[in-house]
């Protein structure tokens, strides 16, 4: 198993077809025959699996084994109790209700400086949450704090499952065993 902390504006995939080529995996990870399980948006960041077990991969990636994943979620404005209610209870997107979350406002976590920084208004505040899904819906998250009523920032994915991002810095990995 390999644990990766993706950098901002990185394709969770090895290969891009698209000119100009933007960056992939393989600008960052040496090994051959492991594979993403799961993915994360270009514009998220953090922590991404990969491994070279078809089952593991399965098992990570299917919704109905449902592992949990956390994100840390700066969100545009003062977040509400109401709001992270909502989240907590459930919300419905265009393709359907999501299952409940587990959200909580939290401090602002220890991260590195994102390139290029998050946009700053001097008269908006912004507030952080974590938010712990069991779903992988493409862009579920951003679409979550939408749907009660903060734009999302910044996303960081922290924990799949048992694993944890820890001290992985943007762009490095880390093999662990299973």
């Amino acid at each position: 198993m390999v644990l990766f902390n993706k950098p901002y504006d990185v394709l969770s995939q090895f290969t891009d077809n698209s000119t100009p080529a933007r960056a992939t995996l393989a600008d960052f990870i040496p090994l051959k025959e492991v594979y993403p399980a799961g993915r994360l948006d270009r514009d998220s960041e953090g922590l991404l699996l990969l491994t070279n077990c078809g089952q593991t991969q399965h098992q990570l990636s299917d919704p109905k084994h449902k592992a949990p994943k956390t994100y840390w979620v700066q969100v545009e404005g003062e977040i509400t109790e109401q709001a992270l209610a909502q989240l907590r209870a459930g919300v419905v997107l265009k393709d359907g209700p999501t299952l409940p979350a587990v959200a909580e406002r939290i401090m602002p976590p220890p991260l590195w400086p994102r390139d290029p920084p998050v946009r700053y208004r001097a008269n908006i505040p912004t507030s952080w949450i974590s938010l712990t899904i069991t779903e992988g819906r493409n862009r579920q998250v951003r679409r979550m704090t939408a749907a009660v009523g903060f734009a999302t920032l910044r996303l960081v994915r922290s924990q799949i499952g048992a694993w944890h991002l820890n001290t992985l810095q943007p762009g490095e990995f880390q093999v662990v065993n299973l």
